[in-house]
């Protein structure tokens, strides 16, 4: 039998990557900081994409694809968005190699020096808005609703798997628009996209809300969040719509013509969300017996094990019970090899997280049942074979309404009001969790309680009480209170 993984109360950053290992999620790659993710992994990450691809294009957007290279220039153009990522950006200077002269490999060749520096997208932004000058030229052209798919280069110095890495893959939506208002509409809906995805789909509740000045996006004018609260009291960014105003229009002279024949510059939005709700994912549902997957994203949502092992009575049971699952739209498996044992399968299946287990075996068959494992709760129960597909799509759909309204139960649990900084500092030390606290506006006090607690402000909850009081740490008026929580 395999060796158990460390439990989450032992050592909680070890217990996600232990995870990740075992469940075949990811592993780390040749390259520093960066991951190969594997198939396992990819084909959470693909139900993921397929079901935000859907509601994107419900809503009236297409996908393109721009540059993975930009010219440094562009990033010129819009001074607070080069600031926000210059430390992160990986730059090419040159287009050749060549053999060393003093024989000792390839080295860069010094005469084919890029005329211009090409940075390695780290977002798409100054990229995409350069070539929508030349899209975008009358009223007519309005809405221009864009997203890609693509891969993003930021060069972090301190990494995890999915939720920090060098390279990652995430969509991001990139949009022009008539008016104001229809910019910022444009990014309040992508917002409830990615809470209904993250809800209904990841089983992942999340608070809606804006980020401060001092966290917003670079080159934003407002960023809207949806944050999460992971299993060891910790807040997840994970994903963020941002209203870009007309700065990016104005950077890059996008312009339009009015109906009434009157020169304009389009208002812009920018939004996305990335292989980072592969770590939240991990750690909001999983267990110390390993992955725990929502049914609506499982690759696999049904393994059917034969009990000890594939036989031809097992086996037509096992194809039957199979097609009638696939015909109500469940993804099922018949784990058929006869070289591990059954213990040794539901060990397997239950460290990468399949969310339902059918157990066959000769005296099942003799009663005219099933042994049903449910991954969430590891409840098992006999079930007739006759209409167990309908009890499997019934059961798949409580297992995903237990995983929202556990996770939903433990924010609530560690959700706390307090009105001082000593009850502020008990609480974030003794329980964590997201902490409901007065604050006075400022940036400064902002960075400070940062500075003292490593805590930060996660949002301003959009359906937050209005209710005025004192700052928490100043003393200072407050107008409402602010989620603050320590976060990755």
């Amino acid at each position: 039998m395999a060796k158990e993984i460390t439990k989450r109360d032992e050592n909680y950053s070890k217990w996600y990557n232990e995870i990740i290992q075992r469940a075949e999620l990811a592993e780390h790659s040749a390259v520093r900081g960066c991951m190969v993710i594997k198939p396992t992994g990819f084909a959470v990450w693909e139900a993921m994409k397929a079901e935000l691809d859907r509601m994107f294009k419900e809503t009236g957007h297409v996908n393109a694809y721009f540059p993975l290279f930009i010219p440094k220039s562009f990033l010129s153009k819009e001074a607070e968005h080069v600031e926000g990522f210059a430390t992160e950006c990986a730059v090419v200077t040159h287009h050749r190699l060549m053999v060393d002269p003093n024989g000792k490999g390839m080295v860069v060749d010094p005469s084919a020096r890029l005329e211009e520096e090409l940075i390695v997208r780290p977002t798409s932004e100054t990229i995409i808005w350069n070539t929508y000058k030349d899209w975008i030229t009358s009223y007519r052209d309005l809405p221009l609703l864009i997203n890609q798919w693509a891969n993003v280069v930021r060069w972090e110095l301190r990494t995890r798997m999915f939720l920090r890495t060098a390279e990652f893959l995430w969509q991001e939506g990139h949009t022009a628009h008539a008016t104001q208002e229809e910019a910022e509409d444009e990014a309040k809906m992508i917002l409830d996209i990615y809470a209904k995805f993250a809800e209904e789909y990841m089983a992942m509740p999340v608070v809606k809300g804006v980020k401060t000045a001092n966290e917003r996006f670079a080159g934003a004018l407002e960023t809207y969040t949806i944050e999460a609260l992971m299993q060891d009291g910790k807040a997840l960014q994970s994903g963020t719509s941002h209203f870009l105003g007309q700065n990016f229009a104005k950077a890059f002279e996008v312009k339009y013509m009015t109906k009434e024949n009157k020169e304009e510059y389009v208002w812009a939005t920018s939004w996305g969300v990335s292989t980072r709700l592969m770590g939240g994912l991990i750690m909001t549902h999983s267990d110390d017996a390993g992955l725990v997957l929502p049914p609506k994203l499982a690759p696999t949502q049904v393994v059917i094990i034969p009990i000890p092992k594939p036989n031809e009575e097992i086996d037509a049971v096992a194809f039957k019970i199979m097609a009638d699952l696939k015909a109500k739209g469940v993804s099922v498996k018949y784990d058929q090899d006869t070289t591990k044992r059954p213990g040794f399968k539901f060990a397997e299946h239950e460290m990468k997280g399949i969310p339902v287990r059918l157990g066959i075996g000769k005296r099942d068959l003799e009663k005219g049942v099933v042994e049903v494992a449910r991954r969430d709760t590891k409840e098992k129960s006999s079930q007739p074979v006759e209409g167990i597909e309908d009890y499997i799509v019934n059961l798949l759909d409580e297992i995903q309404k237990n995983l929202f309204n556990r996770a939903l139960a433990y924010r609530t649990a560690h959700t706390t009001e307090v009105d001082t900084w000593d009850e502020f500092k008990s609480v974030l030390e003794e329980k964590g969790g997201f902490i409901s606290a007065h604050w006075d506006g400022t940036t400064e006090t902002e960075l400070k309680i940062k500075e003292l607690t490593k805590a930060s402000i996660r949002c301003i909850a959009l359906d937050r009480k209005e209710e005025k009081g004192k700052c928490v740490l100043t003393g200072n008026p407050s107008e409402g209170r602010v989620l603050f929580a320590k976060a990755y």
